[in-house]
């Protein structure tokens, strides 16, 4: 597929090797192209991005997200399929930017005719493209209101190495506060560790234990 990725920090270049090693054609979108030639990667300007892209995946900063996809404009993401990892958080990581609500909420309601999924934003990048290097499976969830972007994500998440069995959808946008509050948790986690590269995984009662079943 074609993959438009919105960024060029650590997520989106986590992302794009990932992708292109499972034989995506992708291209990350900067507001600054020129000043990143060090990248051993594709960049193009975030319109370019956006026009390259069969589905576009946001890994900006959450709290500039918003206006940055006005700026490329919403005739350019309608009917395009968009991955959300941003998270809007304080500069001190101490808050939320949207307490209330959800960065994935906003994008959807702003732009009603680009299908928003919800992903990834519970672990960090050394996780996102190598589940593999954990010990033990563990969860990725999904939040969206459109099943077919959903069926889209859950592929391309089977491609950084998420098999369906890890693979949680969770119900529509409105579930992406949970993905995005649980940062505070990531925050307090990682400060007990002493690192970022973990994830959690959902553990179930088997339905011959359950007294409710």
């Amino acid at each position: 597929m074609r993959i438009g990725i919105l960024g060029s920090g650590n997520v989106a270049r986590a992302l794009a090797h990932g992708w292109r090693t499972a034989g995506h054609d992708v291209l990350l979108g900067s507001r600054r192209p020129g000043e990143r030639t060090d990248l051993d990667l594709p960049v193009a300007a975030l319109n370019e991005a956006a026009a390259h892209a069969e589905v576009l995946v946001n890994a900006t900063p959450g709290t500039a997200t918003l206006d940055l996809l006005h700026s490329i404009g919403a005739p350019a993401l309608s009917g395009t399929p968009l991955i959300d990892i941003g998270i809007g958080l304080s500069d001190d990581y101490t808050e939320l930017a949207h307490p209330n609500s959800s960065l994935a909420e906003q994008i959807q309601e702003a732009f009603p005719h680009t299908p928003v999924v919800k992903t990834l934003c519970t672990m960090d990048s050394t996780a996102m493209t190598a589940p593999h290097t954990l010990d033990g499976p563990s969860t990725v969830f999904l939040s969206g209101n459109d099943a077919q972007a959903k069926a889209t994500t859950g592929r391309l998440l089977t491609d950084l190495g998420w098999p369906a069995s890890s693979q949680l959808d969770i119900g529509g946008i409105t579930t992406a506060r949970g993905q995005e509050h649980f940062a505070l948790l990531f925050m307090g986690i990682a400060n007990g560790l002493g690192s970022h590269t973990f994830n959690i995984k959902v553990v179930t009662r088997s339905p011959a234990q359950d007294p409710h079943e």
